[in-house]
C-alpha cells in the first residue's frame, strides 16, 4: 500500500469500529463518520479524525468503507458529496450486508459516479472486527484488487473473490440462511431439553467434540440458556438479514427461513431487538405464550 493512504469508514458500530481501529494499526490515516457521531468520537483516541459529515470524511480519501445497516441508508449517505469527494482512482468497499437488489443500486450509484465498487460484506461479528479476523466475500473488478488486498489483510484472516461485484452479497445470503436456520434450531433444542427436565449444558457436552459439535453452538448455547444476551451481533440487524434471504429467494420455498424471522419477530416484539441475535431463543419462549 503507498504510504499515507488513507480510509474513509462510513458506519462505526460495533463491526465499522473495529474495522477502523484495524486500519489505523496497518498504518493507514482514517476518517470516520457515524450518524450518531458519539458512537465515532472513542475512534480520535486510537487516532482516527472524526467527520462531521460523509463528504468531510470522505474528502480525499482512497478507499471509501461503507458498514451501514442497509442499502437504502448507505445510498442516502454516500450519493452526491461524498462520492465526488474521493480522491481519483478511489475505490469505495462495500462491507454491509444489502442484499441482491440493494448491491445493484449502489453499483449502479458508483458506476454514476465512476467510482470503482467492491461489494465485500463480511462473515464474523464483534470479536472478529476487533482481532481483525473477518471472513471478507469479496467481488468486483480484478484491476483493483491488488489495491485493495492490503486493506482486506487489515480487517480480516481471509479474503474470497468470487466474481462480479454483486456475487459476495450473494453467498453472503447463502451464509446468513445456514446461520439463521442454525439459530432457530439452536433455540428450540435448549428449550426443547427444558421441557423434558434435560440440562442444555448435558446436550452442548454430548456433541462437543465429535462430528455433531460446532464452535457456534458452543457459543451461543449458554447465552440461550442463561437468558443473558451480551451483543455481538444484534437480532434486529438478524431479523433484517433474514428479509434479504426471504426477499432474494424467489419462489423457492423458505420454510426453515420464515419460521426464524416469525422467531427474531416474536423477540423483537418482547423488547430484545437491541440484544444479540441469540435471543431468538426468548422468540421460542413468546411462541408457546410464556
Amino acid at each position: 500500500m503507498a504510504d499515507n493512504s488513507s480510509a474513509a469508514v462510513l458506519g462505526t458500530g460495533i463491526m465499522g469500529a473495529a474495522m477502523a481501529r484495524n486500519l489505523l494499526v496497518a498504518g493507514l490515516e482514517v476518517l470516520v463518520w457515524n450518524r450518531s457521531k458519539e458512537k465515532a468520537e472513542p475512534l480520535a483516541e486510537d487516532g482516527a479524525k472524526v467527520a462531521d459529515s460523509p463528504a468531510e470524511a470522505a474528502d480525499g480519501a482512497d478507499f471509501l468503507i461503507t458498514m451501514l445497516p442497509d442499502a437504502e441508508v448507505t445510498a442516502e449517505v454516500v450519493w452526491g458529496v461524498a462520492l465526488d469527494s474521493l480522491a481519483d482512482g478511489a475505490v469505495w468497499i462495500q462491507t454491509g450486508t444489502v442484499g441482491v437488489e440493494g448491491c445493484e443500486n449502489l453499483s449502479k450509484l458508483a458506476v454514476e459516479k465512476n467510482v470503482a465498487f467492491i461489494d465485500a460484506p463480511v462473515l464474523g461479528t464483534k470479536a472478529p472486527a476487533e482481532n481483525g479476523e473477518l471472513i471478507v466475500l469479496a467481488s468486483g473488478p480484478e484491476d483493483v484488487k491488488e489495491k485493495v488486498s492490503p486493506v482486506f489483510e487489515a480487517i480480516g484472516k481471509k479474503t474470497t473473490w468470487v466474481g462480479e461485484a454483486g456475487s459476495g452479497s450473494r453467498l453472503k445470503l447463502v451464509t446468513n440462511n445456514w446461520i439463521l436456520g442454525l439459530l432457530a434450531t439452536l433455540g428450540e433444542t435448549v428449550a426443547f431439553a427444558e421441557e423434558l427436565d434435560v440440562d442444555p449444558e448435558e446436550f452442548l457436552e454430548a456433541i462437543g467434540g465429535g462430528p455433531l459439535d460446532l464452535p457456534y453452538a458452543q457459543m451461543k448455547a449458554p447465552m440461550m440458556i442463561s437468558g443473558d444476551y451480551p451483543t455481538s451481533f444484534p437480532l434486529k440487524l438478524a431479523r433484517k438479514d433474514a428479509g434479504l434471504v426471504l426477499e432474494a429467494s424467489g419462489d423457492l420455498p423458505m420454510k426453515v427461513s420464515e419460521a426464524a424471522a416469525a422467531l427474531f419477530d416474536a423477540a423483537i416484539e418482547s423488547g430484545r431487538g437491541e440484544e444479540d441475535m441469540a435471543a431468538i431463543r426468548e422468540g421460542v419462549k413468546e411462541g408457546r405464550g410464556s
